[in-house]
């Protein structure tokens, strides 16, 4: 009766039977709350995919979900990406930042991402380290096409990206790449080359050999042609063999001539003093040991003593 006339004492012994329950749906809707809240206004989050398409950010948004899979940030004025901020991401799988400004800064940029996805097509970057992807380890596709100011790819640049199976590097500055770029990739299954200024000069004539036996699926291939020299403008990578073969016997130059000339003149001039002198050495050998060896036969040779005369003969 009580209970009935007094509600708080009814509404104190609800929350003391069903505190528990209550106190855990509270502290559930508070973290979907928090979860929410969590999304940057300027991107749509949803089933741990932030997307951020076209919003004109100049800046990496910061309030990103933790547990964030997938991010995608294509179209967008980015310059940088900031390094603490995107490696609290540690569940990071597929990044896009293609159509952005992003330059050259990005060698301490990945550090402790599982990316498998990433694509930094259509920016600014000029150059390519060892240091810039060394520790996406678990990385599968890597997207640098359309990257017009990109003039270097180191040597080693993909050297621990074991895994990498797609490649872009299609309408860049490239000129050339060391064939161990791409040729140490055990996982490498399509490679893009196109629309790139190629140099096919010598120096690139052992990647243009690979290019041309290895069993890769190329990305428009018939986009992959010479930019220099300029009698085999446009000419596609793999029909460059010959061309290259021929360019790349020895060529000598006037000074070279003249400098093979001059050894071939030193080289007689010695040989014929030498022999004049061995000559001469012989000549003199030979009168000395000559006379000597006369003299002794003079002496071994005396003449016969005179026969006595007969009997008669000194009577007479």
């Amino acid at each position: 009766m009580d209970k009935k006339r007094n509600p708080c004492l009814f509404f104190l012994y609800y929350f003391l039977y069903y505190g528990e329950d209550l106190l855990l749906l509270i502290m559930s809707l508070g973290l979907v709350v928090g979860q929410v809240q969590c999304c940057t206004e300027e991107c749509h989050c949803e089933h741990l995919i932030v997307n951020c398409t076209d919003k004109q950010m100049e800046e990496f948004p910061t309030a990103i979900p933790m547990d964030t899979r997938q991010l995608v940030l294509t179209r967008n004025n980015l310059t940088y990406l900031p390094s603490v901020e995107l490696n609290l991401l540690i569940e990071l799988v597929y990044l896009d930042c293609s159509r952005n400004m992003l330059g050259d800064y990005l060698e301490a940029t990945f550090v402790a991402l599982p990316l498998v996805y990433l694509d930094l097509s259509h920016n600014n970057i000029s150059k390519i380290t060892a240091n810039t992807f060394y520790l996406l380890t678990s990385l599968v596709v890597l997207k640098i096409s359309d990257n017009p100011n990109l003039q270097e790819i180191e040597k080693d640049s993909f050297a621990n990206n074991t895994g990498l199976r797609h490649l872009d590097l299609s309408r860049t500055a490239l000129t050339y790449l060391d064939v161990s770029t791409v040729s140490s990739l055990p996982s490498l299954r399509t490679l893009g080359l196109s629309f790139n200024p190629w140099d096919c000069y010598c120096p690139l004539k052992e990647f243009l050999k690979w290019a041309m036996e290895t069993e890769l699926y190329f990305i428009d291939a018939e986009n992959m042609t010479c930019n220099t020299p300029i009698h085999i403008y446009g000419l596609l990578l793999k029909d460059t063999e010959p061309h290259i073969n021929l360019m790349c016997i020895p060529n000598l130059y006037e000074r070279d001539y003249l400098f093979l000339g001059l050894v071939g003149f030193v080289i007689f001039g010695s040989g014929t003093v030498i022999a004049w002198l061995t000559g001469v050495c012989v000549v003199i050998y030979d009168r000395l040991c000559g006379s000597s060896d006369d003299d002794e036969d003079e002496d071994d040779e005396r003449p016969p003593p005179p026969k006595p005369k007969k009997k008669e003969e000194s009577d007479v």
